[in-house]
């Protein structure tokens, strides 16, 4: 019997792709680096893990499902970059699909002090809020993301009849 994925499930995926799909120098680089790595000789173990690392790392396991790893990757990126915002966002993220949502939403608040014109950000505070259960506060990050011009937002408010028209 197949399941159907959840709404949880799905924005998880959502966000963790757009977070991996959204460093293109990071892939161009590891695109490089692969291409030189067919040949060369594997790095030794003492390899300096840098918070990118860590940060790459995390955002890979959330995008299998595999959160529970995430919130162990990110907290290692935010130690050795304490202004690595997206590394406290994806951390909020992953407790929010853990349904750990007042630990999702302290990550994301930290990020969001970061940068206070995120609109992904203010996007995805309003989905952990969203499936916490607490529609009003969902609804005002929502239309600050919309106003921030974030499309996934626009795309919602209008969906459920509250965008712009």
């Amino acid at each position: 019997m197949k399941s159907t994925p959840t709404v949880t499930t799905v924005f998880g995926c959502l966000l963790a792709a757009i977070l991996v799909f959204g460093l293109p120098n990071v892939l161009v680089a590891q695109q490089k680096v692969t291409a030189k790595s067919r040949t060369a000789k594997r790095p030794s173990a003492g390899v300096e893990k840098d918070a990118d690392y860590w940060f790459n790392k995390g955002a890979l396991v959330s995008t299998y499902g595999n959160n529970e790893a995430a919130v162990q990757y990110f907290p290692k990126a935010i130690v050795l970059n304490p202004d690595f915002s997206r590394a406290y966002f994806s951390q909020g993220v992953s407790y929010g699909q853990l349904g750990q949502y007042q630990k999702a939403i302290a990550q994301i608040n930290i990020a969001l002090q970061k940068e206070t014109q995120n609109s992904l950000y203010y996007y995805g505070r309003g989905r952990v809020y969203l499936l916490w259960g607490d529609k009003a506060k969902a609804m005002v990050d929502f239309k600050k993301a919309a106003d921030l011009g974030d499309e996934d937002a626009l795309e919602y408010l209008e969906y459920i009849g509250e965008g712009k028209n």
